[in-house]
């Protein structure tokens, strides 16, 4: 432990700007000869990275760690403004309290009676885009509609607002995409819009979640705040479709572009849970760390002491990719059984729509599987084109032939 050891001066951090889904080779060094080292992020108070999958899961699970600490702090960022991110910004018991609220909603058995649902939608935008005839845009025939609707019908929101929130969801995940006004305004606006369905639900009573949270907070309004339902459902419905949206062309390129991937699924589509699991290992869907936990108190990690007070950001997909706990990391195995990856993050803040995300992942592949076996780019790789400036990588459009 380098206790008594001199302060090393920050380094800039992201150590370099998001290619493709590329990762940068200093993780790897970094997890062999400095697994926690100093970064000063474009904006907020120097911090730790935490790059070995053991250390991260600690920072991510060890109530040492908090998030609520970082409320008052100029915590370390990639965006010039800072944002009440809500349930995100909490410890327990509040943190609890508010996520048993939509817990339920999202348990396996409630995700499986979804799946049917899932597949028809899936069904349905798969036979439009094969109606269309190829090249499609896979990105806006079936990744964006597919989560967008299958959250819609779960919260209780009208799919056909898709766009209006679609579009104020970007603010969550912007770090540079959206200049500061724009993305404060599109905040309210999406926070605006949540409040009007909340208030629709008190003169016309539903059985969605939207419907059960107000039941929840009229019944115990001693323990909901009306803020705190706005935000909750808001944070659903963006973060529930958000990442998804992103995550399906990532893992559909994947597959058509590493070795032993399209294929050896429609040789054997038996696989796909597994590959599910693999692609959210091997993908770095995060363009950078973000939601810094601060040391409550003095604590021992990677070979350094992080003093009380600190904030500590982790890299998801260098834990991901951690020689320590995964067998050859950088090569893509679909058939790998133990795979205790962090995609959905670990710890009280593990993502509440998980199993929905792996459900409709698993539905998509199964679904392009059996009705475009021979699913390929319709462009040089070359040209295919990027999102930029937001806390997640992924393709803006994905051209695609069968």
């Amino acid at each position: 432990m380098t206790e008594t050891a001199q302060p090393t001066i920050p380094q800039p951090y992201p150590f370099s700007d998001p290619h493709r889904l590329d990762i940068d080779p200093r993780y790897a060094r970094l997890r062999q000869e400095q697994p926690l080292t100093r970064i000063r992020m474009p904006f907020g108070e120097p911090a730790w990275l935490a790059t070995r999958h053991a250390d991260v899961r600690i920072v991510l699970g060890d109530p040492r760690f908090s998030r609520a600490a970082s409320v008052g702090r100029d915590e370390p960022r990639n965006s010039p403004r800072q944002t009440d991110t809500g349930i995100l910004q909490m410890d327990p018991p509040e943190h609890t309290r508010l996520r048993r609220l939509v817990a339920k909603a999202f348990t396996a058995r409630r995700v499986e009676e979804l799946r049917p649902r899932t597949r028809a939608v899936a069904e349905e935008l798969v036979e439009a885009m094969v109606a269309a005839g190829s090249p499609a845009d896979l990105v806006a025939h079936l990744a964006t509609p597919l989560p967008i609707r299958v959250i819609c019908d779960l919260l209780g929101v009208p799919v056909t607002d898709q766009d209006r929130f679609h579009a104020w969801s970007e603010a969550i995940v912007s770090t540079t995409s959206l200049p500061p006004e724009v993305a404060e305004s599109y905040v309210e606006q999406l926070l605006g819009y949540m409040a009007g369905l909340i208030a629709q639900r008190r003169t016309a009573p539903t059985d969605d979640l939207i419907g059960a949270m107000v039941r929840a907070r009229d019944e115990h309004a001693d323990r909901l705040s009306e803020e705190e339902v706005v935000r909750l459902a808001a944070g659903l419905l963006a973060a529930g479709h958000e990442t998804t949206v992103t995550q399906i062309p990532n893992m559909v390129y994947v597959l058509l572009t590493e070795p032993d991937g399209w294929e050896r699924l429609r040789a054997d589509p038996a696989l796909v849970p597994t590959a599910v699991e693999e692609l959210m290992r091997f993908i770095p869907l995060g363009a950078t760390a973000a939601f810094p936990r601060y040391a409550l108190e003095d604590v021992e990690l990677g070979g350094e002491l992080v003093r009380a007070g600190e904030p500590v950001v982790v890299s998801i997909h260098s834990a991901n990719r951690d020689e320590r706990v995964f067998a050859d990391p950088d090569r893509l195995d679909l058939g790998r059984e133990v795979n205790p990856h962090v995609g959905f993050g670990h710890g009280v803040h593990h993502c509440v729509g998980a199993q929905l995300a792996r459900m409709e992942l698993q539905v998509v592949l199964e679904t392009l599987l059996r009705r475009t076996p021979g699913l390929r780019l319709a462009v040089p790789e070359s040209e295919l084109t990027w999102k930029s400036g937001l806390l997640v990588r992924g393709l803006t459009a994905m051209p695609v032939s069968w």
